[in-house]
């Protein structure tokens, strides 16, 4: 911690407090929340709110209240940590020196670029972490690879959504306008408050997602804005809506189609912004013409009166907003949902001005940077990057910045690979229990490599089945560094990691990237310390550097209204959109090239009820709809199980199911259930709730647990609960993007105990 920092306040008799921004780990999306950490004798003794912070304003997440439990719990990694690859599955591990640990990465790295190539090493990364602004540039700039990977079928978080926008708009990740760039905020003139907010799949209040402040949407419905939501879950968002069209799950591009369709055959729309700023308006229109709200009550399970209500109650109110969510990634149609759903918001004319939907260029800062380093592999190596031998996901391939995850699992599982794959190291991910569909296959996959390394806080299955050398990390309290919300996509502020208390025998992600980079690829790596890491980046934005930003704790971005007018949208500065029209494009001129449909459509998700893919007798035998990815605002994905306060407000997985359908299968509050279809099974607790569908039920994911047994082969009950065992591998859209974590067929019944559960 720096001495005499303004960011300090000495209190006397050791103790001091001091004013940071929180992003991970442990993991927790971008949001910046602003906290006063008071320490004494380099520890955290209490954590609150910091009133000052622009946009947390004082409030904060159950998470950031019990960071002293994450910091101080027993198990947590405090060092390196290797063991035999013989003794994989075993608590074998033996304790290590820093220097010892980097020796052995250097050494192992040096020998596979001998033997193999740099393409033999693989990364692996994961979500919402602050290493996501880093992990590229291990993979790329670090070992020479090109193979940057996830293991997250369809890459369904945030990307897809991303890369609509970037074809569609030729813009950064478009955000609900919440004055979060105004440091006056609400009061400032420029910006107007929304009429409704449209809440696509997202459920913000709980999950804060992809860098927005969830509670901003209650301070604006405070303030008079109605909210449209659009989620299979009766949500507590849903609940104090106008209108709530709980769809079927899968179904969002036709729900889209049919709203586009009202606001056009009603003339409802901006006739001057449409003929101005979007391009393939009349094929557009010919196209959801197709989608009337009849039909789309019989695909949907949405009454077409209320869909119609929705639909003229957001054109007909200006200015509205919209948020979209994870719901929109993670199905095989998503492209297409996301597509429409933009263009509902251009149709309307609420794109970039005051209450609409804000829009931004993708940062010149360490947002683009990380993508950048791939341009420090050499092109013969970038040409072994893993990719599908058919060739079939050119749209993936061209846009994404590592290959498909379910190639890579196809690349992993074959017995002589076109690479000689010999490495692995992982950053933010917890794979095996939290990403990857048919997770058995997975970790037979990483179980062929000959050395895995991680760098984590915890323990967790993935690790203890198939790692050989564990990093320690110091959370957000114990290193300086920098939070990006939206990653550089659509970032109103940037906010200082200040360090609160002197870590013990770990390091910070940065940290680590920094000393490696140095040993393995000097002339890349001329930084001593990520605080001069950090001022050289932020040099390529602005005048100033990190000591500023530590200083001022926040610093919000200077923004301006209506963007396309001025040419602040485009990189040649011209007025219009960053797109091959300079349009929004409602036909995209792109997805042609990758062999996709220019306008959208909607496709039956492969294994639903209502799909000709699969026989009746399969239906027959499996008639629910499995929506799965629910969490609950105590924990981060597969993170916060072993944290007390948070696991007692969420101690077991819960299965939703709706009281007719649980009395229908003789399930009562509480009871163990089984769900099961034919790619797998797994075990969790009813929460009988009158808010899904009778049709539908509503799984959580990521469990697992800390207190059982580590060791191979229960590995923290691994399986016990996976639901992602029921998700197909390699059920992704032509653009590769997107993958049905949302949207499956299952049968329930009554089991006695989690153990009944067999792999």
């Amino acid at each position: 911690m720096e001495e005499n920092a303004k960011w300090v306040e000495d209190l006397g008799d050791g103790v001091h407090k001091v004013r940071t921004c929180v992003w991970s780990p442990p993991g927790d999306h971008p949001v910046g929340c602003g906290i006063i950490v008071t320490v004494k004798d380099n520890k955290v003794i209490n954590v609150e709110g910091d009133p000052t912070h622009p946009i947390t304003q004082g409030r904060l997440c159950p998470r950031c209240i019990a960071m002293d439990e994450a910091l101080y719990h027993p198990d947590r990694i405090l060092h390196p940590m290797k063991r035999d690859r013989a003794d994989r599955g075993k608590d074998a591990w033996e304790q290590i020196s820093w220097d010892e640990a980097l020796d052995l990465i250097e050494s192992k790295v040096r020998h596979f670029w001998e033997v193999a190539g740099p393409e033999s090493i693989l990364t692996f990364t994961g979500t919402g972490r602050e290493i996501t602004m880093y992990s590229a540039a291990y993979c790329h700039a670090i070992f020479g690879s090109p193979n940057y990977c996830m293991v997250l079928s369809g890459g369904s978080c945030y990307g897809p959504r991303c890369t609509i926008a970037n074809f569609q708009l030729g813009a950064g990740y478009p955000e609900l306008d919440y004055a979060a760039y105004f440091p006056d905020r609400y009061e400032d003139p420029r910006w107007e408050l929304p009429q409704y907010i449209l809440v696509w799949g997202k459920n913000p209040v709980y999950s804060n997602p992809d860098g927005f402040f969830g509670h901003a949407l209650i301070d604006l419905m405070k303030m008079g804005s109605k909210l449209i939501v659009v989620d299979p879950q009766l949500t507590w968002i849903a609940a104090h809506a106008e209108y709530h069209l709980q769809l079927r799950p899968g179904t969002d591009a036709a729900l889209a189609m049919a709203m586009c369709n009202v606001i056009i055959e009603e003339d409802l729309y901006d006739h001057e912004f449409v003929e101005k700023w979007v391009y393939g308006f009349d094929e557009f229109a010919a196209c959801v013409a197709e989608w009337s709200p009849e039909r789309a009550a019989e695909v949907c399970w949405v009454d077409a009166d209320v869909l119609r209500e929705a639909a003229r109650a957001f054109a007909t109110h200006s200015p509205s907003s919209a948020l979209w969510g994870l719901s929109i990634d993670t199905e095989t149609n998503g492209v297409q949902a996301g597509h429409t759903f933009l263009a509902i918001c251009a149709l309307t004319g609420y794109m970039d001005v005051p209450g609409g939907i804000t829009l931004a260029r993708p940062s010149s800062f360490t947002g683009k940077w990380r993508y950048e380093t791939v341009n420090s592999v050499p092109d013969e190596v970038r040409a072994k990057r893993i990719k599908d031998q058919q060739g079939r996901y050119s749209c993936w391939d061209a846009a994404g910045p590592g290959p498909l995850p379910d190639v890579t699992l196809d690349w992993l599982e074959m017995d002589e690979p076109p690479t000689d794959f010999k490495m692995s190291y992982w950053f933010g991910t917890n794979p095996l229990a939290c990403m990857s569909v048919q997770p058995m296959r997975w970790e037979k996959a990483l179980d062929k490599l000959e050395f895995n390394v991680v760098q984590d806080v915890f323990m967790n299955p993935s690790i203890m089945r198939l790692c050989d050398l564990v990093l320690p990390l110091s959370m957000s309290v114990e290193h300086a560094g920098i939070v990006m919300p939206h990653f550089g996509r659509n970032t109103h502020f940037l906010g200082a990691m200040n360090k609160a208390v002197e870590p013990l025998d770990s390091k910070s992600d940065v940290e680590i990237m920094l000393e490696l980079g140095r040993r393995l690829r000097p002339e890349l790596w001329p930084w001593e310390t990520p605080e001069q890491f950090f001022t050289d980046q932020l040099h390529t934005a602005y005048d100033w550097g990190f000591k500023e930003l530590q200083d001022d704790v926040v610093f919000q971005q200077p923004f301006e209204y209506r963007k396309y007018e001025t040419g602040a949208l485009r990189a040649d500065g011209k007025p219009g959109f960053d797109t091959p029209t300079g349009l929004i494009e409602l036909k995209a001129s792109v997805y042609s090239v990758f062999g996709e449909k220019p306008l959208p459509y909607f496709k039956e998700p492969e294994l639903s009820p209502y799909s000709d893919a699969i026989s009746d007798e399969v239906k027959e035998e499996f008639p629910l709809v499995l929506t799965t990815g629910g969490r609950h605002i105590s924990m981060f994905h597969s993170e916060h199980r072993q944290i007390p306060s948070m696991r007692a407000l969420n101690p077991w997985p819960l299965i939703t199911i709706h009281p007719e359908t649980a009395a229908a299968h003789g399930i009562a509050e509480g009871d163990w259930v089984a769900i099961e279809n034919p790619l797998g099974r797994c075990i969790q607790k009813a929460c009988i709730r009158p808010v899904v569908d009778p049709r539908v039920v509503h799984a959580q994911h990521a469990w697992w647990y800390p207190e059982q047994s580590g060791e191979a082969p229960n590995l923290f009950g691994l399986y016990k609960s996976n639901i992602n065992s029921l998700i197909p591998h390699e059920s992704v859209g032509v653009t590769g993007y997107g993958a049905p974590y949302k949207n499956i067929i299952c049968k329930i019944y009554k089991v006695d105990s989690l153990d009944a559960f067999e792999a």
